[in-house]
């Protein structure tokens, strides 16, 4: 990708999340819950992996929908980054606590089961109508759905964010994976040409 195409999708990024981070966080609040009421349009069968994630920042909330695909018999997994570069899913289970696993995140300790998601849904600072998402710049998703299909995984990726964080187009590079589809507070919009 050249040069201007790298500073557009900087660009956008900062703009979409500077839209996110706008938002009221008593109305994100109600948003997350709004997702977590979708649930069931995802239509995740029990024992099905599922990486769920922990806010940052201005993010949705998944607890709640993690609660729910939990209850509906989903196994759960949260990232976690090792050496700055690569993200490992490890179990999930609330009643065990959390611990400090950098770059603003928490998620289960060394003892936690590392489990390979079947759905991964997946943080963005911005998304467009064709499945293309622009995440926080560090590539950790883009290289761990890599580290999945190198074993032959095919993970169904469902991006997570507000509707304002919607752009006409995202410049993608040869590395970026494509989402199937985007859980927003409007719902659970499939990207046609991605399916």
């Amino acid at each position: 990708m050249d040069a201007a195409a790298k500073e557009l999708k900087k660009t956008l990024r900062g703009a979409a999340l500077a839209r996110r981070d706008a938002l009221d966080p008593a109305w994100r609040a109600d948003a997350s819950l709004v997702m977590a009421a979708a649930a069931d349009t995802l239509a995740i069968a029990p024992g099905t992996v599922v990486s769920g994630f922990l806010p940052i920042r201005s993010e949705a909330d998944l607890k709640p929908l993690m609660a729910a695909l939990a209850q509906r018999g989903a196994r759960l997994c949260l990232p976690v980054i090792l050496d700055r570069v690569t993200i490992v899913f490890r179990e999930y289970l609330a009643h065990r606590p959390l611990v400090d696993t950098g770059f603003g995140t928490s998620g289960p300790d060394a003892d936690a089961a590392v489990l390979d998601p079947a759905v991964m849904l997946v943080p963005l600072a911005a998304f467009d109508a064709q499945g293309n998402r622009i995440g926080y710049g560090a590539g950790h998703y883009d290289r761990a759905i890599a580290r999945l299909h190198a074993k032959g995984l095919a993970p169904r990726l469902v991006g997570v964010a507000f509707d304002c964080q919607r752009v006409d187009a995202v410049p993608a590079e040869a590395h970026d994976v494509r989402l199937g589809e985007c859980l927003s507070e409007s719902g659970l919009r499939r990207f046609p040409l991605c399916l």
